[in-house]
């Protein structure tokens, strides 16, 4: 059995190189760029408008003759001369001639005659070309997760495709004769299933959106045909239940069989000792504890940290933050404790019912308190490590 902070050295040192794919823009959505990208053009690639109004040829008075009007999307070319106006709209090119755009609530029109309250200043709502950024500019860096607006930015600026890294596609494989699927009839000695549609749910609040489920019945050889199937159409693999050492209990025997690498197996936290980790050439294999709250918090502390970093962003197994109790706890074990938690501004409260089978609680934490095995008293206001969901 190893320490919690040696499985997580043992894993970074053992995951594959992220991979590099050319996606869509729509594809790329919550990817990680996988190179820097450099503007094409100009944004505004011209004198653009920020207002609806007149674009003006400035000059002493407060007159000028309306001569027609640009819209949005309008390629024509018009020369105002000294004292002449054309009405303009939000967005619309501004002549190379004009000086000003005056707001429309700012002027009163009788014919084609224009009379402003005063003076514009030079360049008023007027943007300029490049005001965003210019031709070559560095807009966004290697490593950025792409969200909605930079994508719709990327589209503006004639982006249709970009390389990302691509992130693993995900099989779960659920173990368990005991096992029937929620809306059947519950007969006695069986449970309803709900690590499948947890870990799929979970991976998907994440962005994981590539999920494989596979049922695995209490047998050697289905196990393993299971196993192999799996391994061949997904990047990262997920068992639960099935790998203690049970008479029916095969998944620890399957995955020696097809000679998946052990890198640990049982590790010194409570709950979710009996965690396994291996890989098979490029693909990472995770047996989660098949008691849910034992599995879930496997997830959130191993299995989701490593989705994350093969998917390019640089992360680590570690990353808490503190916050202070709101009351007192008492720690008396032998293994690293992993408990729900509720997380409010810079307070953290420790709930009950902490049991590795108890989905209740879970349901309405938002975060793990992390504490280190032994024998002592934890004082209201003292800081602990949170991991966040």
């Amino acid at each position: 059995m190893i320490s919690v902070q040696d499985a997580f050295s043992i894993l970074k040192n053992n995951l594959p190189e992220s991979k590099e794919v050319e996606y869509s823009l729509v594809q790329a959505r919550k990817h990680v760029l996988s190179q820097n990208l450099y503007s094409p053009i100009n944004m505004p690639p011209f004198r653009q408008s920020a207002m609806d109004g007149f674009a003006l040829c400035l000059h002493d008075s407060l007159e000028y003759e309306i001569i027609g009007e640009i819209k949005a999307g309008d390629t024509h070319q018009v020369n105002l001369l000294s004292g002449q106006a054309v009405k303009i709209f939000t967005g619309a090119a501004v002549p190379d001639s004009a000086q000003a755009v005056i707001q429309i609530e700012k002027v009163s029109v009788k014919g084609k005659m224009l009379q402003l309250q005063e003076h514009p200043k030079l360049g008023l709502n007027i943007r300029p070309i490049g005001e965003q950024n210019t031709k070559g500019d560095l807009v966004l860096e290697k490593g950025s997760v792409l969200n909605a607006a930079s994508i719709g930015f990327l589209a503006g600026l004639g982006f249709t495709s970009v390389k990302v890294y691509q992130k693993p596609t995900i099989g779960i494989l659920i173990t368990g004769n005991e096992l029937v699927k929620p809306g059947t009839d519950l007969e006695y000695g069986k449970v309803y299933e709900s690590n499948g549609i947890m870990l799929e749910s979970a991976l998907k609040d994440a962005f994981f959106d590539t999920v494989n489920l596979y049922e695995v019945k209490d047998d050697f050889n289905n196990t393993k045909a299971k196993l192999l199937q799996a391994l061949s159409e997904n990047d990262v693999i997920l068992v639960s239940g099935g790998i203690s050492v049970g008479d029916y209990d095969f998944v620890a025997q399957a995955l020696q069989k097809i000679e998946v690498e052990t890198l640990f197996y049982k590790v010194n936290q409570k709950p979710g000792k009996p965690l396994f980790a291996g890989k098979l050439k490029d693909k990472i294999v995770f047996a989660l504890p098949g008691n849910p709250a034992a599995c879930l918090t496997c997830f959130y502390v191993y299995v989701l940290p490593t989705l994350t970093i093969l998917s390019g962003i640089a992360a680590n197994y570690n990353e808490t933050t503190q916050k202070m109790l709101t009351h007192n706890f008492s720690v008396n074990n032998s293994r690293c404790q992993f408990l729900k938690a509720s997380i409010e501004g810079d307070t953290v409260t420790i709930l009950t019912h902490q049991n590795s089978s108890m989905l209740n609680t879970f349901s309405v934490a938002n975060g793990l308190v992390v504490l280190s095995e032994g024998t002592y008293e934890m004082e209201k206001d003292s800081k602990v490590d949170i991991y966040h969901f």
